[in-house]
């Protein structure tokens, strides 16, 4: 079992970079969703707003999310923002763990990734776990990862979503994406994890399951109710 693929999502449900190493905190891999859209009533996302998953974002050298190559707090920025997002779109800076969907980590397999049939980046991973056949998935839950000095717990199978039906890059809709992942995998696929151990993680690193009696700190996020703090610390 090795790591195979790793990726950010500077701005929350713009199009993930991807990576060759990550620095993988209590957080969440460094500069993860760092950013998110908001509206007029609380965080826009691809659920509702198609268009902002094919929008590329990235981090500069210095470490500032990007949108379309353009720093995130720009008028650039906000004019694609609007465009894909919707009149009242706008950018908000916020590292609060409630911007995460469930826990800070989640990690695809490429068993379950390959009977998925589909592109992982539908899936939104930030790690991608080779080696693992397609059954031992749904049994992972309860162990931890171990890439190096980095510890990674795994909580549970994350139900999905209708994200899931958009293309990345051109933002149709095939909802026979979403329907095959609920007839084949009882809508649940992908692993929602958190990290126990902080460090670096590279591609090709080899990683293994083992014990951990661990749970999470916390699990948060919008989707399963956590309060959405409507003090913005810095918005465009």
């Amino acid at each position: 079992m090795h790591v195979s693929g790793l990726w950010r999502y500077p701005v929350k449900s713009l199009a993930g970079e991807a990576l060759e190493s990550a620095e993988v905190t209590q957080g969440g891999i460094a500069g993860d969703r760092t950013v998110h859209v908001s509206g007029s009533r609380g965080p826009l996302t691809g659920r509702t707003r198609y268009g902002l998953l094919t929008v590329p974002a990235g981090t500069s050298h210095d470490g500032v999310p990007q949108v379309g190559g353009h720093a995130w707090d720009s008028a650039a920025a906000a004019a694609i923002i609007r465009e894909h997002g919707g009149p009242d779109a706008r950018l908000v800076a916020d590292d609060g763990p409630e911007r995460f969907d469930v826990l800070n980590l989640l990690v695809a397999t490429d068993g379950a990734v390959e009977r998925f049939g589909h592109d992982v980046r539908r899936l939104r991973p930030n790690l991608l776990l080779a080696g693992i056949p397609a059954e031992v998935e749904a049994t992972m839950p309860g162990q931890a990862i171990a890439i190096g000095d980095v510890l990674i717990g795994v909580h549970s199978v994350r139900s999905r979503c209708v994200v899931t039906s958009i293309d990345p890059d051109t933002g149709d809709q095939n909802l026979d994406v979403f329907r095959h992942i609920r007839s084949a995998f009882g809508g649940e696929l992908a692993l929602n994890c958190w990290v126990i151990r902080a460090g670096t993680v590279r591609i090709g690193d080899d990683a293994r399951l083992v014990p951990t009696v661990e749970e999470p700190a916390q699990m948060g996020g919008w989707i399963i109710g956590a309060p959405y703090p409507h003090v913005d610390r810095t918005s465009h």
